[in-house]
């Protein structure tokens, strides 16, 4: 996947629900509070979590590992769906701190190539989101109160949203106005003159 796209998806995924927030405010509210204890998007986040690291893991060659995969692949399986058995709570929450785990690495191994410093914003985000999930899977309920204390007013709820929409927007600008034309320029071929021809 290429930085533009990946930066159009992450914008658009960011924003539109901040969207949705100002057009229902009261409603989403709600929705928002109750996900760290939603266990049907619990399942989908662990499940998600579970079959994007398990596809991670297939495709990785290290030798070291190649005759222990199998054993690996079947043992982190069952650890994804062990959990949505045995650790129900809180686990919307853990499922979106493996999501945000996984994501980050696919921001970073997207963003590594990219020929523009802007591509710092992606990384930085995508850093942020490993410090998030290594902190959501050890405190679930640091998520809960985060919730909590951001929608206890109209006041902390407008500013929220407002800076979500904003950041959103500015990563989508990025994919289309920064990083779109750096990789045409790059698939572009060279124009300099051959050394021979000279």
């Amino acid at each position: 996947m290429k930085l533009s796209t990946l930066s159009i998806l992450l914008g658009l995924g960011f924003g539109l629900p901040q969207i949705y927030g100002l057009m229902k405010p009261g409603r989403f509210r709600d929705a928002v509070r109750q996900f760290p204890r939603s266990e049907s998007i619990g399942y989908v986040l662990m499940m998600l979590g579970t079959v994007w690291f398990l596809w991670n893991l297939n495709l990785e060659n290290i030798s070291d590992f190649a005759s222990y995969k199998k054993l690996m692949l079947i043992g982190f399986g069952a650890v994804g769906v062990a959990t949505c058995i045995y650790v129900r709570d809180f686990l919307a929450v853990r499922g979106l701190a493996v999501v945000f785990l996984l994501l980050a690495k696919l921001m970073v191994d997207t963003a590594r190539l990219e020929d523009t410093e802007w591509r710092l914003v992606v990384v930085t985000w995508a850093y942020l989101l490993v410090i998030a999930g290594m902190w959501f899977t050890v405190s679930p309920w640091r998520l809960r109160d985060l919730l909590n204390w951001g929608t206890a007013t109209e006041n902390r709820i407008r500013v929220r949203w407002d800076s979500d929409l904003a950041f959103g927007l500015f990563v989508l600008t990025l994919g289309i106005a920064v990083f779109r034309p750096v990789e045409l320029k790059a698939a572009q071929p060279s124009e300099r003159t051959p050394s021979f021809a000279r």
